[in-house]
């Protein structure tokens, strides 16, 4: 098909395989005489399912998903009807020769095909039925509805004569059921036997005489059923929902096989007489699968027996298959010589065949901690491997032996690079003499713990990765100059810049990871060192005044110790409030600073004597000018 195959069938010969698919909608019929594709024909909407009428594909039934109902002749479309809803499923009585029709109604549809007319449809007490089928036997016809019931009614009388609650016995004491159990799938065999599958995954066996389940088979997956068939030569019931397949006995319940295909499953179909299954997916291709004990190939592909005895005649299994080989020497660790010349052990060749069970109970029982041993050899084995895969280094230098092994290995890349065959070959810093130093004095060693490595380091590491990048490019462009002898087209300028941006991006994102790094180490130090000198105990210091100096206190010099630690905008906002310093903005938007200078206590001293001399003059001069005036007035009064 050219996407999907929805539903697969056979004609009652066995020659025609009749399947259906869309996109486009379309049929497809297969002759297996000829091993070739009879006819496509495409149809305008897709099929929810077909019946073939005849023993072959003269006369077909397609169900379309828009309410149409298709006839299909052996010449191609004959005629086409459409029924009040949505079709889900149909069957045929042969007998009357009426067509019933279920889906989204309580109503169960009838066109008569010899008279070339609707009938009374047959009402139900479902609000929707899913599936239905007809027993060829006695000709009950079974509809299963979304309520979790099947309906059987006589199509003689047109009257119901049973109702089986599906639902209630699907649950057992194993099953989670989330919601209401529907009937999906429908099938008789013989004239009292009826399988039926839920939605929940459960496959219920029915003797039409009981209305308690012979069998309740739950898939375990929760998904619906698809299809169920029965397999008369084994007992056998083959139930397939969309992910598996399972084949398991009517009267046990006992799995037998079961098949998981790749896709998804949409129908299945048991060819007749034959060990072959047909499966429609979710593929383009339809599954085959031939399980030769289920029955014979089919007589258009009979070489499937021939292949299948080929793939049986492999050398025969030998005797000793399920034996231990064992010397002289590993019956005595064991333990076993006494049963040298029993049954037990078999001679052959320098040792003895014994039974692998009995083996693995006295190894077990000499020595218990065997798994032990095994699992340290396993893990000793691994790492070899892996030392193994390691560059291997015949002496690596005391002094910087990660740049040193870093050195090493890109000269082994040089070495295997093709283009670096027609550089002239430079010497290796390791053999050179001007650095030898650098590899033996301790003062040389590299401090990965530096600020400066690890600000570093990113780059370093971005630096290689580039150099690397070019190596790769130079080689590419090597190799296409050699088979196309045409010159490389350029990169062009949006993905270099597009890399290099990201390339900056990272490394700029590694320069603040190592940063944010650094500041939290620097900010445990700090706290580390904070404990200390909380936890230490201060003793008092004595100091020794100089000859001609004079005590004041310890305060000034606390404050200006203080002042020293605290930063420049600290101390330039207390200066702000002694008034030694004032800021303010210039017209042209900067800052403009004045500071006024601290006097020492010699210039205060000078400054309050001068203020007192001024002071002393102004009233001296003040009493001259009080006696001046009293002796003009005494003159003046003689």
């Amino acid at each position: 098909m050219p996407t999907v195959c929805t539903t697969i069938k056979v004609s009652k010969d066995g020659q025609y395989i009749l399947a259906t698919g869309t996109y486009k909608p379309r049929v497809r019929c297969y002759d297996t005489y000829q091993l070739s594709l009879k006819f496509e024909r495409c149809l305008d909407s897709e099929v929810v399912t077909f019946e073939i009428l005849s023993d072959d594909y003269s006369k077909i039934v397609f169900l379309h998903n828009d309410r149409y109902i298709e006839f299909h002749s052996q010449s191609g479309f004959y005629y086409k009807t459409r029924i009040p809803k949505f079709g889900r499923d149909f069957s045929y009585h042969y007998p009357s020769c009426d067509l019933y029709f279920v889906g989204a109604s309580s109503e169960v549809y009838r066109l008569n095909l010899e008279q070339g007319r609707y009938l009374n449809p047959l009402q139900t007490d479902a609000a929707e039925n899913n599936v239905c089928d007809i027993n060829s036997v006695h000709g009950l016809f079974a509809t299963g509805t979304i309520e979790g019931r099947v309906e059987c009614w006589d199509p003689r009388t047109r009257n119901r004569v049973g109702l089986l609650d599906c639902a209630l016995n699907s649950v057992t004491a194993d099953s989670e059921i989330n919601n209401l159990p529907t009937i999906s799938a429908l099938k008789f065999n013989g004239a009292l036997t009826m399988a039926v599958g839920t939605s929940t995954g459960q496959v219920l066996l029915y003797d039409l005489r009981s209305d308690k389940p012979l069998l309740v088979k739950d898939h375990q997956y929760g998904l619906p059923i698809k299809s169920v068939h029965f397999q008369d030569s084994l007992d056998l019931i083959l139930s397939a929902d969309s992910r598996i397949i399972k084949m398991w006995n009517k009267n046990s319940g006992k799995i037998f096989t079961s098949l998981e295909p790749e896709h998804d499953l949409n129908d299945v179909c048991l060819y007749p007489n034959s060990g072959m299954l047909l499966t429609a997916s979710e593929t383009p291709k339809m599954g085959i699968y031939y399980i030769p004990v289920l029955g014979p190939a089919p007589r258009w592909c009979s070489f499937l027996d021939n292949l299948t005895e080929e793939l049986e005649e492999n050398p025969e299994s030998t005797v000793y298959d399920d034996y231990k080989f064992v010397t002289k020497k590993d019956l005595e660790n064991l333990g076993l010589t006494h049963l040298i010349g029993s049954p037990f052990l078999r001679a052959y060749m320098h040792g003895f065949f014994m039974d692998i069970r009995l083996y693995h109970k006295v190894k077990l029982m000499v020595n218990p901690f065997a798994y032990e041993e095994y699992r340290k050899d396993k893990i000793r084995q691994k790492i070899e491997e892996t030392r193994a895969q390691r560059v291997q280094l015949k002496k690596l230098p005391k002094v910087n032996k990660e740049l040193a092994l870093k050195l090493i290995e890109e000269e082994e890349e040089k070495q295997k690079s093709t283009w670096k065959k027609k550089v002239k070959s430079l010497p290796s810093i390791l053999t050179d003499d001007r650095f030898k130093v650098m590899f033996e004095n301790p003062d040389f060693q590299v401090d990965e713990e530096s600020e400066e490595f690890r600000l570093l380091n990113p780059l370093v590491s971005k630096i290689s990765e580039k150099r690397k990048k070019k190596l790769r490019l130079l080689e590419q462009q090597e190799l296409r100059q050699k088979e196309e002898e045409e010159e490389p087209e350029g990169k062009p300028s949006d993905a270099e810049s597009s890399e290099s941006s990201d390339d900056e991006k990272a490394w700029v994102e590694e320069v603040r990871k190592q940063r944010r790094l650094l500041q939290q180490e620097e900010k445990v130090k700090r706290q580390e060192r904070l404990k200390e000198d909380q936890q230490t105990v201060l003793k008092p210091q004595f100091y020794e005044i100089k000859a001609g100096e004079e005590f004041r206190s310890f305060k000034d010099s606390a404050t200006k110790q203080k002042l020293m630690n605290k930063t420049l905008e600290d101390r330039l906002k207390i200066e702000a409030k002694n008034g030694t310093l004032s800021v303010s903005d210039t017209t042209v938007g900067s800052k403009q600073l004045t500071f006024t200078l601290k006097r020492s206590e010699q210039q205060k001293k000078q400054q309050e004597a001068e203020k007192l001399h001024r002071q002393e003059r102004k009233r001296l001069r003040r009493s001259a000018g009080h006696l001046k005036s009293r002796h003009k007035r005494g003159r003046s009064f003689h």
